[in-house]
């Protein structure tokens, strides 16, 4: 990649000429950065990470043939030392986080000023983390929120783990089927399911595994 004193290199993937062309004559201007090649789609962001061996790649997230969110985590793959700078204008917290598991180091707003975006330019590139104020909070507060936990018997359907609650609460198949307004049959069916699924012998068992992880409360 870059060697010491010398510019770093930009690759900028981004599907609307204005932006693009925009961007790219903005970040021409500063000493210290090269905008090595433009694209307009994921998959041309993917071949350039490779053969323009850019130090950032800074992708938009809406993008055709590719969004930024698979071209990201295909780029670390294919291009791993490339650091990757989200620049979009979606805040959502499915994109942000859909971003991060992707391997992007950066996620920035469209609305972010010239120097804000030559920052995070160069710190993704130094190989830190760095987000738009509004994100970054949203980041800490998931963060340092309590750990969420997986649903309880991750093998089984939505359904059975309905019928299970009902069973550890102690409910016999024809208020259960009553409850959820679902045929004797049916309940009977997802009943068998549910036992063979956590391998029990029977009703009994199913309810003692059930109540242990605190299903069957009122």
């Amino acid at each position: 990649m870059t060697e010491l004193g010398s510019a770093l290199r930009v690759v900028l993937a981004d599907d609307h000429p204005v932006v693009r062309d925009g961007l790219s004559a903005l970040l021409g201007s500063v000493p210290g950065l090269t905008v090595v090649e433009t694209v307009a789609n994921g998959r041309d962001a993917v071949r350039a990470a490779v053969t323009a061996a850019p130090d950032v790649l800074v992708l938009d997230i809406q993008m055709p043939d590719l969004d930024g969110v698979a071209a990201a985590a295909e780029i670390g793959k294919v291009a791993p030392g490339v650091g990757v700078l989200m620049l979009t204008m979606f805040d959502d917290d499915d994109s942000v986080f859909a971003a991060m598991r992707a391997g992007a180091r950066g996620y920035v707003l469209k609305g972010a000023t010239q120097e804000e975006i030559v920052r995070a330019i160069r710190a993704v590139a130094a190989g830190e983390a760095i987000f738009s104020p509004s994100v970054a909070s949203r980041v800490l507060a998931y963060l340092s929120g309590p750990p969420r936990t997986a649903a309880p018997f991750p093998e089984l359907t939505p359904r059975e783990r309905e019928v299970l609650d009902l069973i550890a609460a102690g409910l016999p198949n024809a208020t259960i089927g009553a409850r959820l307004g679902l045929a004797a049959k049916t309940v009977s069916n997802h009943t068998s399911a549910i036992f063979a699924k956590l391998q029990v012998a029977g009703r009994s068992e199913a309810i003692v595994r059930a109540r242990t992880v605190g299903l069957g409360n009122p």
